[in-house]
């Protein structure tokens, strides 16, 4: 039996979309332990939900600097943002492949990532350029790691789980399936 067909409302997804994009900035200013923020959740979300490309690197990547504009801004924003990049790179990867099991994995990975890489320019710019100024680095900043991990994965749920409830809700902005095409 099929279903019948409903009208897809792209606007609605839009506004849908970009209104959890807004309450994920909001939340960024409510007095949160530190890396304890949407933002790395926000870049995974945007990636995998934005049909347009552009829409899912330009709405997390402006809200991010919105956000910094009324926070401050810093020396490391050029790195911050690459890795929010990459963030929203791993969430277009998830687009197609999204389960509970491949959200938390990239939702991981993305938080690893972001360890990593605003660590290492950390190391660049503040530590001695030797292997124990690295390791001081990145022990000097494990104590935050996990509210990176925490926060990560509270806001993929809230977000993910947000839009999935929407969807239930208001069927008109659930993403048609793209059909398969026949050779």
């Amino acid at each position: 039996m099929e279903t019948p067909s409903r009208p897809f409302a792209p606007q609605w997804r839009v506004l849908c979309l970009g209104g959890l994009i807004l309450v994920a900035v909001v939340a960024r200013w409510i007095p949160h332990p530190p890396n304890f923020t949407p933002i790395g959740a926000l870049a995974l979300f945007g990636g995998a939900r934005f049909a347009d490309r552009r829409l899912g690197l330009l709405l997390p990547l402006a809200a991010l600097f919105i956000s910094d504009c009324l926070l401050g801004l810093h020396v490391l924003i050029p790195v911050v943002y690459g890795s929010f990049a990459i963030n929203v790179l791993l969430g277009r990867w998830l687009r197609t492949r999204r389960t509970l099991l491949t959200t938390a994995a990239v939702t991981l990975l993305g938080s690893v990532q972001f360890f990593l890489v605003t660590n290492f320019a950390c190391w660049l710019l503040w530590y001695p350029h030797t292997l124990e100024g690295l390791v001081a680095c990145y022990v000097a900043a494990l104590p935050f790691f996990h509210n990176t991990l925490l926060g990560d994965a509270v806001f993929v749920t809230v977000l993910f789980g947000g839009l999935a409830l929407a969807e239930r809700i208001i069927p008109a902005i659930r993403e048609p399936r793209a059909q398969p095409v026949l050779a």
